[in-house]
C-alpha cells in the first residue's frame, strides 16, 4: 500500500491538459458544458503502471485519494488509461472491460469510486485502436459515449493514434465531442491530439481542455503527463 501511495502522489497532476489561448489579448473559453470551469485535477495510471491497470488498483487510489487528504483539496479524478478493454468489441459492437483486470465491471467500479466522493475517467482514441492496440472510437463515437454513460463515467481522455481513416483532427474530435453531448449525463472532454493540426484554433469549442505538446519525459524521474 506504502508503494501505492509513492506512486498515486507522482501519478497525480496539479491540472489536466493544458488550456491555448485563442488569442493575444483574450482568455481562452472552453467547451460550455458546465464543467472544467477550473482545471481539473486527479490521477492517471498510465505513468506508473501502463498496460498493468485494473479494478484493485482504481479501488485502492480511491481510497488514498481521500484519506491522505487530496480528495479535500481538489484531486477529484480518478482516470483509467489504455488497456482496459479486452482485444475486440463483443458481438454487439460495444467495448468489453478486460475480465481478468475489472472482474465486476465498470458500472461497479465507478459507483464505488463515486461513493468516494470522487469521478472516474476512462480512454480512448480518436483513431481504430489506442496507442496500445486495443478497440478505439473513431465510427463509435454515440455507441461508445453511451456506454460510458450507462457505467457512469465522469470523463474522456480522448488520445490520437490508430487510422484516423481520412478524417481531420477536428472532425474527429468534435464528432466525439457531439457523442457525449447527446448522452446528456456530465462528462469531461480532454483533447489528447498532442498539440497537432493547430488544436488551439479549434480546441475551444471542441474539448473542456486539450494537450500542446506531446508527452512530456523527465530523466531518472517518473514521466509526467496530463491527464
Amino acid at each position: 500500500m506504502r508503494r501505492i501511495v509513492g506512486w498515486t502522489l507522482a501519478a497525480v497532476l496539479a491540472a489536466g491538459s493544458l488550456v491555448a489561448t485563442g488569442g493575444m489579448t483574450s482568455p481562452a473559453a472552453a467547451l460550455d458544458n458546465g464543467l472544467a470551469r477550473t482545471p481539473q485535477m486527479g490521477w492517471n495510471d498510465w505513468n506508473s503502471f501502463g498496460c498493468n491497470v485494473n479494478e484493485n488498483l482504481v479501488r485502492q487510489t480511491a481510497d488514498i485519494m481521500v484519506s491522505s487528504g487530496m480528495a479535500a483539496a481538489g484531486y477529484t479524478y480518478v482516470n483509467i488509461d489504455d488497456c482496459w478493454s479486452t482485444k475486440s468489441r463483443n458481438a454487439n459492437g460495444d467495448l468489453v472491460p478486460d475480465p481478468q483486470k475489472f472482474p465486476n465491471g465498470m458500472k461497479a467500479l465507478a459507483d464505488y469510486v463515486h461513493s468516494k466522493g470522487l469521478k472516474l475517467g476512462i480512454y480512448s482514441s480518436a483513431g481504430t485502436t489506442t496507442c496500445a492496440g486495443y478497440p478505439a472510437s473513431l465510427g463509435y463515437e454515440r455507441r461508445d459515449a453511451a456506454l460510458w454513460a450507462s457505467w457512469g463515467i465522469d470523463y474522456l481522455k480522448y488520445d490520437n493514434c490508430g487510422d484516423h481513416q481520412g478524417k481531420n483532427g477536428q472532425q474527429r474530435y468534435t464528432a466525439m465531442r457531439d457523442a457525449l453531448a447527446a448522452t446528456g449525463r456530465p462528462i469531461l472532454f480532454s483533447l489528447c491530439n498532442w498539440g497537432q493540426e493547430s488544436v488551439w484554433t479549434w480546441g475551444m469549442q471542441t474539448g473542456n481542455s486539450w494537450r500542446n505538446t506531446g508527452d512530456i519525459q523527465v530523466t531518472a524521474r517518473p514521466r509526467a503527463e496530463p491527464i
